[in-house]
């Protein structure tokens, strides 16, 4: 149904935009964990938006001195990356100097300079359509007509990012999370900084033939924000930011081209196509949404799962709590007791019976087990040694701490336990004159 995807490395049409993608999301993706790390992505939306009317301006001066395709080409990388400069150094001028908000300077970095470039861009719509239409270009991006000029650009742009990583490392960790030691230690912070963000406009300016100026910062900000969901270290932030960033770049090529060819095929009548740029993204996005919603320890899911968990540990304590206070009871008594939905009981119940807590004393009653027992004895002891510790040594009501205690002691440890104990002189009896269970010999 689908070409073979080693075509996309080999075909002389598809190679350039293929390869040459790949390797500039790899450079964009380690650029945008530096800034990612510094809580500083914003920035790279803001500079995107910059280089806006340098490019526009380039397009102007070069279609009127009528330079040569591969000259006008550089002509506006280089006007491109100066109107970025620009920006970063007004960025830098409105915090440093007039002290505003670093989300407000952002903002107004980005509405001016793109308002710029969108009114030069507005004066020769008319007159120059053909100028007009390079701009556009400029906004989205068009991979697909990449040649294998651009393919070698953003190999030396990715070697040089992998080079400046490589090299400075170390720094890299120092500036990123704490840059006050890393004053102390002779660290160059603003050199270091000057690199970083003349690498994060560089690779914005080369990348806006890719993927364009509008979703380039997307380019910077989904794969750091999917492997930071992986990843506890930089070192492994990096290497899964760059799989990502690779990956989702050949996927945007091959869908595109792919896709594009079986909707033609399935309607003849319509030209219908995936744009290259747009569907890289919408796979980075993608792999960062998967991240976010299963990356394990940090994903919403397995976060959903231990509160779940969580939640009926809690529930099987406090059945346990309540048999060992009442007794036999049957699923009628208990419904009455607890205010959870019969299916919810009926589930907690199967599983303290299966786990060995509760017995089936009659035919619709259930009881402790010995361990059920003493595993009940346990809570209780916890709860009651709460309540002892608010009232004797916080000093809090009677009638106030039975709440806390029924959320603490869930979450009490053996090593609590035992400070709590030694701490209140092993308490016999809690503030209700009720008695403390023992505690249970290992």
């Amino acid at each position: 149904m689908f070409d073979s995807p080693w075509n996309y490395f080999t075909d002389p049409v598809l190679r350039a935009s293929t390869i040459g993608s790949m390797l500039m999301c790899l450079a964009s993706s380690l650029i945008g964990v530096l800034v990612f790390v510094r809580k500083r992505l914003l920035i790279g939306e803001a500079l995107s938006h910059a280089c806006y009317p340098g490019a526009v301006l380039g397009i102007i001066i070069g279609a009127y001195f009528s330079f040569g395709e591969h000259v006008l080409s550089l002509f506006v990388l280089v006007c491109a990356f100066l109107s970025a400069m620009a920006g970063l150094v007004f960025l830098e001028f409105l915090e440093s100097r007039l002290h505003v908000k670093s989300d407000s300077a952002l903002c107004l970095v980005l509405s001016a300079f793109f308002g710029i470039g969108v009114l030069l861009a507005s004066l020769v719509q008319k007159s120059h359509a053909m100028w007009f239409k390079q701009m556009q270009v400029l906004l989205y991006g068009q991979a697909a007509t990449m040649v294998d000029l651009h393919m070698y650009l953003y190999g030396a742009l990715a070697a040089v990012v992998i080079l400046f990583i490589y090299l400075s490392y170390s720094w890299i960790q120092i500036s990123s999370f704490d840059r006050d030691f890393a004053k102390t230690i002779g660290i160059r912070l603003p050199l270091f900084d000057t690199c970083t963000f003349f690498l994060l406009g560089l690779a914005i300016v080369i990348g806006m033939r890719s993927v364009g100026l509008v979703l380039m910062s997307g380019m910077l900000i989904a794969p750091a924000v999917a492997a930071r969901q992986l990843g506890n270290k930089l070192s492994s932030i990096l290497i899964f930011a760059a799989f990502f960033s690779v990956v989702s770049a050949f996927l945007g090529n091959f869908l595109s081209v792919e896709v594009s060819v079986l909707m033609r095929k399935l309607y003849p009548g319509t030209r219908l196509s995936l744009p290259t740029g747009p569907m890289i993204l919408l796979a980075a996005a993608f792999f960062c949404a998967l991240s976010l919603l299963f990356a394990p320890g940090r994903g919403i899911f397995n976060r959903f799962l231990r509160i779940l968990s969580f939640q009926n540990k809690c529930l099987g304590e406090n059945l346990l709590k309540l048999f060992w206070k009442r007794g036999e009871c049957t699923f009628a008594e208990l419904r009455q007791s607890v205010a959870i939905p019969s299916l919810v009981l009926w589930v907690s119940l199967f599983q303290l019976t299966t786990q060995g807590w509760l017995k089936r004393s009659g035919k619709r009653k259930y009881c402790l087990t010995n361990d059920g027992t003493t595993r009940a004895e346990k809570i209780v002891r916890l709860h009651r040694l709460w309540e002892v510790y608010l009232v004797d040594y916080l000093g809090q009501g009677v009638e106030k701490v039975h709440c806390n205690a029924e959320k603490m002691e869930h979450i009490l440890t053996p090593e609590l336990e035992k400070e709590l104990t030694e701490l209140l002189g092993d308490p016999q009896h809690d503030p209700h004159d009720q008695p403390i269970p023992p505690k249970v010999k290992q």
